[in-house]
């Protein structure tokens, strides 16, 4: 099966042996993202909405970049440092999905970089 790497410009470079995402069969698998700039450096350190406003801007443009919209997003891995935040990352996840929202699923976790208060990783369908 061909697969597509999906590399928009400004993408931070991966921190491992991985994408930023992969298309294949018209199924966007975006990797985990973190709130990082272009230099891999933690954005909104403490700030975990705004961290998430990063993370999910994001993601919206490497689904846009391989041909879909966040409507097309069937699927959110969440992954949280800490329980407290979840109030002000679901605020904000929110406004992001307001209608026919994905399903998800939402752990609490260390994260690769520990001013990182959010990662999400996710899966769109794209129509052909």
């Amino acid at each position: 099966m061909p697969k597509e790497i999906i590399l928009p410009a400004g993408t931070p470079a991966p921190l491992a042996p991985y994408v930023p995402a992969t298309k294949a069969d018209h199924i966007v698998y975006v990797s985990g993202i973190l709130p990082l700039d272009a230099h891999n450096n933690v954005v909104h350190v403490g700030d975990a909405a705004a961290q998430t406003r990063h993370v999910l801007e994001t993601i919206q443009g490497i689904v846009s970049h391989a041909g879909g919209t966040l409507k097309d997003i069937t699927f959110n891995h969440i992954f949280l440092r800490d329980w407290s935040d979840y109030a002000a990352i679901n605020a904000v996840y929110a406004e992001f999905f307001p209608d026919e929202r994905p399903a998800r699923y939402c752990v609490q976790v260390g994260l690769v970089k520990p001013e990182a208060l959010i990662e999400i990783a996710s899966v769109a369908h794209v129509a052909p």
